[in-house]
């Protein structure tokens, strides 16, 4: 459809109810702006975490979710690895949570 800003989800919503199509970003920016209370429970550095794969998402798409491989990509590297990053949630649980929570919001967005 030559859409190449837009989640393969707002396409297929489009093509199927004639919905608008978002753009990634406006997606993460809808997110970001309607659920500031999720980001705020954490602790700064893991907030920059969160938004930092929201970016990834904004670049590349919802593959950016998988992990480990998204903490091999910058600027997410710089953080350390998944087990350090991990710790910055608490438990490597608590990131999976994190993430799964903030992909569930995106797509409620």
């Amino acid at each position: 459809m030559d859409q190449p800003e837009a989640d393969p989800f707002d396409l297929l919503c489009h093509v199927a109810f004639q919905s608008p199509v978002r753009t990634r970003r406006e997606r993460a920016d809808t997110l970001r702006r309607e659920q500031r209370k999720f980001f705020e429970k954490f602790q700064p550095e893991a907030r920059q975490i969160l938004n930092e794969v929201l970016e990834k998402y904004v670049e590349s798409g919802v593959a950016q979710f998988k992990i480990p491989e998204i903490f091999k990509l910058p600027p997410l590297v710089r953080h350390g690895n998944v087990i350090e990053i991990s710790k910055k949630f608490g438990t490597p649980q608590k990131l999976r949570l994190a993430l799964s929570q903030m992909q569930a919001m995106l797509y409620a967005a």
